[in-house]
């Protein structure tokens, strides 16, 4: 009986989360004059793919999803080079500076974003940087690295020193001992680090509401934003059409890594 409460309880939760997903399906499947009549039910009583043609044809959504694509690789990528040493480091050296970035870590976690904006926009202008995918880039790398310097932590504090010290005594140095040894054995968590960063950046809307005005270099947040008129009026059904097609590399990500993603958080608890 508690484990059929237990199915019951999941199969709940889990419509509860899937129910989004499949509202903007259902959306994406009506008619506007459907989509139009008050009281409508969910499933579309005469399904259509108008909407996602007027998608991908009136708002380059092939063209923001490249964009938004190499922005977060790109971000992803300066996470891991500048994150998986920066951790080590504070994972196993003991030092005030170590204090104080963790403390810098939990600090801009709340710190509000809109309070640093006009300050980030003058640096990058003076580098030239604004309405530039590469200064996007950076901002959005420079916005997840506290959060995967704490997730990281975490993960190499997991790591045995033990096995640390076997390949210091076979003369290998720290960079050696990092490349070699911590990194290969922190892959799920490199893996976690990843999969937040890119779905962070993938989905990050203000910085490039401010940063970026050259409508070849829009990101898929901003392209989808066209669907709201100036007057509050929605295309809804166009809407839910690009929304769905832009969830779908992240289900598909998720998808392909969640094997190792969940290794990765079991394994990233810090011992007590």
């Amino acid at each position: 009986m508690r484990r059929t409460g237990q199915y019951v309880a999941l199969a709940c939760y889990v419509v509860f989360l899937g129910f989004p997903l499949l509202w903007l399906l259902a959306s994406a499947l009506k008619s506007p004059a459907e989509l139009d009549v008050a009281g409508s039910g969910l499933l579309p009583t005469a399904p259509t793919l108008q909407n996602f043609a007027t998608a991908l044809d009136r708002a380059d959504l092939a063209v923001a999803a490249w964009n938004s694509l190499r922005v977060a690789l790109g971000a992803t990528v300066l996470v891991l080079v500048l994150g998986l040493p920066a951790a080590y480091g504070l994972a196993r050296f003991r030092s005030r500076l170590k204090v104080v970035a963790n403390g810098w870590v939990l600090v801009s976690q709340v710190f509000p974003v809109i309070l640093v904006v006009i300050p980030l926009f003058l640096i990058l202008r003076q580098f030239g940087l604004v309405d530039s995918l590469v200064g996007l880039t950076i901002v959005h790398a420079v916005y997840a690295l506290p959060f995967a310097l704490w997730m990281l932590q975490g993960f190499i504090s997991a790591i045995p020193r033990d096995i640390e010290e076997a390949g210091t005594m076979d003369g290998a140095g720290r960079v050696r001992v990092l490349a070699s040894i911590v990194a290969p054995l922190l892959v799920p968590g490199l893996v976690a680090t990843a999969m937040f960063t890119l779905i962070s950046s993938w989905n990050e809307f203000f910085f490039a509401l401010v940063l970026i005005q050259d409508p070849a270099k829009v990101t898929l947040p901003l392209t989808l934003a066209r669907f709201v008129g100036a007057e509050g009026q929605v295309q809804l059904g166009a809407l839910a059409a690009g929304a769905l097609l832009a969830t779908v590399p992240s289900l598909l990500f998720f998808a392909a890594v969640q094997r190792r993603l969940t290794s990765g958080l079991l394994s990233g608890a810090v011992k007590g």
